[in-house]
């Protein structure tokens, strides 16, 4: 398990994703671009956010079965696990929310698939789509992070790459595991893509989650269906209080995040539900 971080200003793509949880069957694991390592920046996109004023373990964000998507078109189509879906499945929704959130549409429908997986294939999880919202908004701003944008592919402009985990001040150290395929840095690891996900723990959830037939974590469908199979480990159930911040806290274990995390969860559940009438 990770030790206690320093507070969410002090990184981008700290440990992320503890590695020692067990893992089911990997859906697909793919190989995405080697992309060069980066430059990095004093810039983090949690910086300006608020922790919640909310003791751990003792709520989970507030959900409402009003705001939670729908498939809109083509029943029987599957959302995870490597099936090709419509990637235009959930417009309607994911503008309407994005009118009411502010978060990017395009980043919204990856979330809302990523729930919709995750009722097809871990019903019991019950892990919502403002739930990964809010760790995409702390992690790298939607896929945003660093004058980025997230293209109509699901992809950013540019790939999105932390520190190298070396050991500096508030940064544990991990020797490289994946030859730099996925971060460009063959000396330490760097966690990758919209939801910052370390190269070694990438390669135990990777999932397709755009039905291409490839698992990125640039890509984030396939990131953010990855992201909710790690929360959703061990039969957790992330509805209740006891399973929330026992997911937030295993994809990193710091107070300070998994309080962002809530209040970034809960307001956009607020806001949709009040976008809805």
């Amino acid at each position: 398990m990770l030790p206690a971080l320093r507070p969410v200003a002090a990184r981008l793509g700290l440990v992320l994703l503890v590695l020692a949880v067990g893992a089911g069957g990997v859906w697909l694991a793919a190989g995405a671009a080697t992309p060069e390592a980066s430059p990095t920046t004093t810039d983090v996109p949690a910086r300006d956010i608020e922790p919640a004023s909310v003791t751990p373990g003792s709520a989970a964000p507030a959900e409402q079965a009003s705001v939670a998507p729908d498939r809109e078109q083509a029943p029987g189509a599957s959302s995870g696990g490597g099936s090709r879906r419509p990637v235009d499945s959930l417009d309607t929704w994911a503008e309407r929310t994005a009118a009411a959130t502010g978060v990017p549409a395009r980043a919204l429908r990856a979330y809302g698939h990523a729930e919709l997986a995750m009722r097809e294939h871990a019903p019991a999880c019950r892990v919502s789509w403002a739930t990964l919202a809010g760790i995409g908004r702390v992690e790298s701003d939607h896929g945003r992070y660093g004058g980025v944008t997230l293209q109509q592919d699901g992809r950013p402009s540019a790939p999105i790459i932390g520190v190298p985990l070396n050991g500096n001040p508030g940064v544990r150290s991990i020797t490289d595991t994946d030859g730099g395929r996925l971060d460009g840095d063959r000396r330490h690891d760097r966690a990758v893509g919209p939801m910052q996900f370390i190269p070694s723990t990438w390669m135990r959830y990777a999932s397709d989650g755009n039905g291409d037939g490839r698992a990125d974590p640039q890509q984030i469908d396939d990131a953010a269906v990855s992201a909710a199979r790690y929360l959703c480990v061990g039969g957790r159930d992330m509805s209740g209080a006891d399973g929330w911040w026992a997911g937030i806290m295993s994809y990193n274990n710091s107070v300070e995040y998994a309080q962002k995390v809530f209040g970034l969860a809960d307001g956009y559940a607020a806001q949709a539900a009040g976008a809805r009438g």
